[in-house]
């Protein structure tokens, strides 16, 4: 009878020691010290990519940026004050669950609501600044994100401030109904009576920028600037595509197709954003009387 391991291959201890040796050789890098690109795949150093604006060094993809980095990219040292810090959303319609998407929204965005305001100074300029938080339910827009900005546009037209926006958001916040949708007016009155005083409003569109926000002061400003390759419309192109039961063109949507139809005066690179927005403040810039 022949035996079970006849034909299996003797064991060679020194196999085993140079796959273990190969596994002790393998660098142990933190998931925290490294991220890929979502577009070209490389794998960057997270502080490289933050010293670079959290722009790909590769591809030059825009990763997003959160409220508060935004605020320190874009403003002189030490020249911004907050405005309307402690206003925070509730639960107005009772919503299931909402609350707590609210408390989780916080603590992962380590914000009270997905938009930051204040004053600052951007190239020695004077001006009123928002920027909304892409980790607070993606930039979402409800009653308080409406009073805040809305706030921000009349303590702009009282000081004659220019505004410069940064704008994320998935659109209006379904868990607040009718009540999210009324800031779509609300903050386009605000907007028009800034802009009747002869004030200038400049709005900087990130990806993704959609559903109410576009409709509303997304779309309004003086001067719309947008980054590369961001989302940009009302409704998705899978609606669009299934309401008119025709395919759509490459790049719909994005900003680059926006320029070309006129919705967006110019895209421009993360890195040269301030330069810009300072040299428009500059040449908007009223004359003292």
């Amino acid at each position: 009878m022949l035996r079970k391991d006849l034909f299996r291959r003797p064991k060679n201890e020194l196999e085993d020691y140079f796959k273990s040796s190969k596994k002790a050789s393998a660098p142990d890098v933190p998931g925290e010290m490294c991220i890929l690109c979502p577009k070209c795949k490389s794998t960057l150093f997270t502080s490289s990519l933050n010293e670079n604006c959290r722009v790909c060094t590769k591809c030059g993809y825009h990763f997003r940026m959160n409220a508060r980095q935004r605020v320190d990219f874009i403003s002189d040292d030490d020249t911004f004050t907050e405005l309307f810090s402690d206003m925070r959303s509730k639960n107005p319609i009772e919503f299931p669950n909402y609350t707590e998407k609210l408390k989780h929204a916080r603590l992962e965005s380590a914000q009270k609501e997905a938009v930051v305001c204040g004053t600052a100074k951007i190239g020695g300029f004077d001006c009123a600044l928002f920027v909304m938080e892409p980790n607070f339910m993606m930039g979402s827009m409800g009653t308080v994100v409406g009073d805040k900005i809305t706030l921000l546009f009349e303590y702009a037209t009282e000081q004659s401030l220019p505004v410069i926006g940064f704008i994320v958001s998935g659109g209006a916040r379904m868990q607040e109904g009718i009540l999210s949708l009324m800031q779509m007016a609300k903050t386009s009155g605000a907007v028009k009576l800034h802009s009747d005083a002869g004030n200038l409003y400049i709005a900087v569109l990130t990806d993704p920028t959609t559903g109410g926000v576009t409709a509303s002061f997304g779309m309004e400003a003086d001067i719309t600037l947008s980054e590369p390759n961001a989302l940009i419309g009302f409704a998705g192109p899978r609606v669009i595509e299934q309401t008119i039961h025709q395919k759509l063109p490459s790049g719909f949507q994005r900003a680059e197709f926006l320029v070309e139809k006129g919705f967006v005066d110019s895209v421009v690179n993360r890195k040269d954003e301030k330069k810009l927005v300072s040299k428009l403040l500059s040449l908007h810039k009223k004359e003292d009387l």
